[in-house]
């Protein structure tokens, strides 16, 4: 993969702001026979992690692996263009304990209600087979502003 010149970068606080901020993101994961499932998704963010509560095929696929890579985006013209490609690893709360023992869920779902314009956090919480929260972890970031690029 071509790299981005650092000069093109957001800084890490332009980061933090976008995905705290922004409500919509792009999840990949790895679906059944090694296909990418691509899906976009609401999300929560705190501690520099990304929550997303989901269901069905999204949570079969992180329970087979945590390979995942997100990508968050905004505007609308060229110059416009910033966005943050995070890839990494995420894991799937279980259960009402696992929820209870993240740190940071609760911040999460206070980011998630107040993009949504909710009076309170986004409360949702698992049930039946595969109502989850995601929990997604980056390892590698790779971000852009194209305000940056050259005339």
């Amino acid at each position: 993969m071509a790299k981005i010149d650092p000069s093109l970068s957001l800084t890490n606080e332009q980061i933090d702001d976008l995905l705290s901020r922004e409500s919509r993101l792009r999840i990949a994961t790895i679906g059944p026979g090694n296909d990418i499932n691509l899906t976009p998704m609401t999300f929560g963010y705190a501690n520099g992690k990304i929550y997303i509560f989901a269901r069905g095929q999204k949570i079969a696929n992180l329970r087979r692996s945590a390979t995942t890579t997100v990508l968050v985006d905004v505007g609308e013209a060229w110059r416009e263009l910033q966005g943050v490609m995070l890839r990494g690893s995420a894991h799937v709360l279980e259960d009402t304990e696992a929820e209870a023992a993240d740190p940071d869920l609760g911040a999460a779902q206070i980011n998630l209600g107040e993009k949504h314009g909710l009076e309170g956090p986004y409360s949702a919480t698992a049930s039946g087979r595969s109502r989850r929260w995601i929990v997604f972890t980056p390892e590698k970031v790779t971000s852009w502003d194209n305000a940056k690029l050259p005339n």
